[in-house]
């Protein structure tokens, strides 16, 4: 299968949009950070930028009313959806048939919250591509790269403040627990900048896209959740000095400074200067 011989999908219209909301009786609620994309240029270059194509499984969190889940359904193997709203769920397979009928084989519908998945039918997912609800963005992502190790890449569109958080690199003011625990899983950039006319409703806030590609994580004798402890406890108190800073993790001040010199870390430092690979060093020295 390749894109050219691909049946194609009719995408929303914002006139389309509003007749599935209105018909559904949705109303987009802040609670789950509902924000429709009723722009059919900003799906498609979702699309493009994503870089999917004929052999990838996408998994694809808050679908909605199926703006971007109609934009990759005619270029990807498959697509599982992951909807928490039950009635957008249960439409979502409707709007697929009406507005691509050769495609609808092509769409597993999941009805639950996404921080709670623990498996996907079908075949493993290869890549994340989703407008994220920007109040969970973040441990989204998180849980997804962990609970699915098959995933290669990801674009996903937040907030752009979370994007500018996401793809922080060590020395950044914006640099903190979510960038070094992305960093674990992957190599993350910003990927473009979306408006705020893309979406319906409006929301107050700019948008962006980060992109995700996996790597392996440093090689440590730390596990992870080891690892993420040092994270939490460096930033808990940002503007502390690691001596100071981990005093909770290690036990004492002097506990943290002997960790932190075991592992090759000057102890004045602040954790915002650290990336992930100098948190295991110092996950590993813990007493």
């Amino acid at each position: 299968m390749t894109d050219s011989d691909s049946a194609e999908a009719r995408l929303l219209t914002p006139v389309d949009v509003r007749r599935l909301a209105e018909r559904l009786g949705v109303r987009p609620t802040k609670t789950l950070g509902q924000n429709f994309v009723i722009d059919a240029g900003t799906v498609r270059r979702i699309v493009r930028v994503s870089g999917v194509g004929s052999d990838d499984v996408v998994v694809e969190v808050g679908p909605g009313l199926g703006s971007l889940t109609l934009a990759l359904l005619p270029h990807v193997r498959r697509v599982t959806a992951v909807e928490i709203d039950t009635a957008l769920a249960a439409a979502l397979p409707a709007t697929v048939a009406a507005h691509a009928p050769g495609l609808a084989d092509r769409l597993d519908v999941v009805t639950a919250d996404a921080l709670r998945v623990t498996e996907l039918p079908g075949p493993a997912p290869t890549a994340l591509v989703a407008n994220l609800p920007y109040n969970i963005a973040v441990p989204v992502v998180l849980h997804l790269l962990e609970l699915l190790p098959s995933l290669e890449r990801g674009l996903v569109m937040v907030q752009s403040e979370v994007a500018d958080r996401l793809a922080a690199g060590p020395g950044s003011r914006t640099y903190g627990s979510p960038s070094a625990k992305a960093a674990w899983y992957a190599d993350v950039r910003r990927a473009g900048a979306i408006g705020r006319n893309v979406f319906w409703p409006a929301p107050n806030v700019d948008s962006g896209l980060v992109e995700l590609v996996r790597r392996p994580a440093p090689t440590t004798t730390a596990t992870r959740q080891e690892v993420f402890a040092v994270v939490d406890a460096a930033f808990a108190q940002r503007r502390k000095t690691l001596r100071a800073a981990l005093a909770g993790w290690a036990g004492s001040a002097p506990a943290a400074e002997t960790a932190l010199r075991a592992a090759g870390v000057d102890h004045r430092t602040r954790g915002e200067a650290l990336d992930i690979t100098a948190f295991a060093r110092i996950a590993e020295q813990r007493a």
